[in-house]
């Protein structure tokens, strides 16, 4: 029986790598299923996709026995998809494995906070709520932006998630192994290797040398791409004639004029802007290698990376994430940190300026690897065996996350008690084990001492007149982490002075820098 399919997908006009997907995708898909394409109501559509696909109303979705395919992005195209889906379940083609930034376009974008703090909450407990709490101050940080993916509740209510990579569907299956994932080619077409002509034409238009090695650096423009680190590279010893063409659309952040001009290599700096789909074929024909640095990453597969293999140009990649599941014949990992730049020279002078037969078998093989794993018709064919199989299955449903207790890591003022016995009767000049109790009375757990941040030691102090009698002895240190509602006792041993003394005992909580006050409740008295 022939699959019956509701796409729903950004489409042409809008510019975006999943609306390009989509064009290459679905007269494969329409081939072996029985396709309708949906119309988003938010988003134009183009007269000859309209006249390809006569697209139904999004209110048909799933209507008549029909399994909706979603196809959802980290952006606000996806706005409509995500409304759907959350309400008819379906078959969801996740593309990004973040979806933070799409959460904060419509949420904080608009002027909303509540719904943005409700949403990562829902998806990330309190440790998303405790992430929100700083964008209503206009604090926003890349560290939740990427590592809070905000998709939980939506996975959660399909009957299945299709992702690209088997990168991604590890991490998917770590973080909830309720959500059945299956992982699919991305369809890519072969078009013709790159011709050179188009290539020197496209070098002329933009003033690159003929007969200049070239590196290039593809798609949307900022600083995740990594491009600024291309650039210092331009300035190592032996790469003096090598050129970089940065073609795509430059966002706020991207300041490669100023930074290419500091280090004197502006004039082998060449940036288009964003160019049309179907002048990219010429662009990376014009190069030689190409650039994929990201990081962080949104997990994504990335569509342009494969059509510039599919052209025949190999690629150097950032040793990160889902960029690992490419072979390093096409695919040359980039370490991150501190060895980036210079690792990056050291490969183009490899890939560059090597011999001109391993650049061409190079090109050869990143054709073969699309050829052999992304050809449309196969990935059609295997989305359509996925859905078949996962269009039987109930939704997982809503449930709350799976996370770790709030900890003294992320509180460094909260409640507790110390007791200290053993001091009655106590002489001068008698040496006693006294017993310290700490019990834990707030709501988080208490972390070890060696952990940092958030390791909580007790700082002891037996002073007597001007001289702290315990000064040079260690400090009273939890060897593992103490649950709410918990106690500790430690052995304190101490000689009481023949005067009188203060003893001190305060709570202390580690930081990377040093070490501050864990509340108010140190224990002091004199003796």
């Amino acid at each position: 029986m022939t699959l019956r399919l509701d796409y729903l997908s950004p489409l042409p006009p809008v510019r975006s790598g999943i609306s390009d997907y989509s064009v290459d995708l679905l007269p494969h898909l329409a081939a072996v299923a029985d396709v309708r394409v949906i119309q988003l109501p938010d988003l134009p559509l183009a007269p000859e996709m309209v006249a390809r696909w006569r697209p139904a109303a999004i209110e048909e979705t799933g209507r008549g026995g029909r399994v909706p395919l979603y196809h959802m992005g980290n952006n606000s195209y996806h706005a409509a998809i995500a409304a759907v889906a959350a309400e008819r379940p379906g078959v969801l083609v996740l593309h990004d494995l973040v979806l933070h930034h799409f959460l904060l376009d419509r949420t904080v974008g608009q002027g909303r906070f509540e719904p943005y703090r409700a949403a990562l909450e829902r998806d990330h407990g309190w440790i998303g709520e405790a992430a929100a709490r700083p964008v209503r101050w206009g604090a926003f940080g890349r560290a939740a932006q990427f590592f809070l993916p905000a998709h939980r509740t939506l996975l959660r209510r399909q009957r299945g998630v299709l992702v690209h990579g088997h990168w991604a569907a590890a991490v998917l299956a770590e973080e909830d192994a309720e959500i059945p994932v299956r992982v699919v080619p991305m369809g890519i077409p072969l078009p013709p290797a790159a011709h050179r002509a188009r290539g020197l034409a496209f070098r002329s238009a933009h003033g690159i040398p003929a007969g200049a090695p070239v590196v290039g650096s593809f798609g949307f423009q900022t600083p995740i791409k990594r491009t600024e680190v291309a650039i210092r590279a331009l300035a190592a010893p032996g790469l003096e004639q090598v050129q970089l063409l940065v073609a795509g659309e430059l966002s706020p952040y991207a300041n490669y004029a100023e930074l290419a001009a500091e280090l004197g290599v502006a004039a082998r700096v060449h940036v288009t802007g964003f160019l049309p789909f179907e002048e990219l074929d010429a662009a990376i024909a014009a190069t030689d290698v190409c650039l994929n640095l990201r990081y962080p990453s949104a997990g994504e597969t990335s569509a342009s990376l494969l059509r510039i293999l599919a052209v025949g140009r190999p690629v150097l990649v950032s040793e990160y994430a889902e960029l690992g599941d490419l072979p390093e014949e096409v695919a040359r990992p980039i370490p991150l940190g501190g060895r980036e730049e210079a690792a990056l020279a050291a490969a183009l002078t490899d890939w560059l300026l090597g011999p001109e037969k391993a650049r061409a078998e190079r090109g050869a093989a990143a054709r073969r690897f699309i050829a052999e794993h992304h050809e449309p018709a196969r990935a059609a064919a295997a989305i359509v065996a996925a859905v078949r199989e996962l269009a039987e299955r109930e939704p997982p449903g809503d449930r709350p996350p799976a996370v770790p207790p709030r900890s003294s890591a992320i509180h460094v003022r909260l409640p507790g008690r110390l007791e200290v016995a053993g001091l009655e009767g106590w002489r001068p000049g008698e040496r006693r084990e006294l017993v310290v109790t700490v019990t834990n009375i707030s709501h988080c757990r208490w972390l070890p001492s060696h952990e940092l941040p958030g390791g909580l030691i007790f700082e002891v102090q037996h002073h007597a007149g001007e001289r702290d009698l315990f000064r040079g002895r260690s400090w009273l240190s939890l060897a593992s982490a103490l649950d709410p509602g918990r106690s500790v006792s430690f052995e304190l041993e101490l000689r009481k002075p023949l005067g009188p003394s203060r003893l001190l005992i305060k709570p202390t909580v580690q930081l990377t820098n040093g070490h501050r006050p864990f509340g108010d409740w140190a224990w002091d008295r004199w003796l």
